[in-house]
């Protein structure tokens, strides 16, 4: 009964990580395409030069 509770304790932590690893992948995608974005839609200022999108 042990080594099956051990069992199901470990898929299920795998699962766990599985799962936050892949909603990881999908956060680091969408920054990425947001990032990438950025470098479009960033607006000219008043001398014709390219400024930055973002405030840092």
């Amino acid at each position: 009964m042990v080594p099956l509770l051990l069992v199901l304790l470990l898929a299920l932590i795998l699962f766990g990580a599985g799962f936050a690893l892949k909603a990881l992948w999908w956060i680091a995608v969408i920054v990425f395409i947001v990032w990438l974005l950025g470098f479009v839609v960033r607006s000219a200022d008043s001398g014709g030069s390219k400024g930055r999108w973002y405030r840092w």
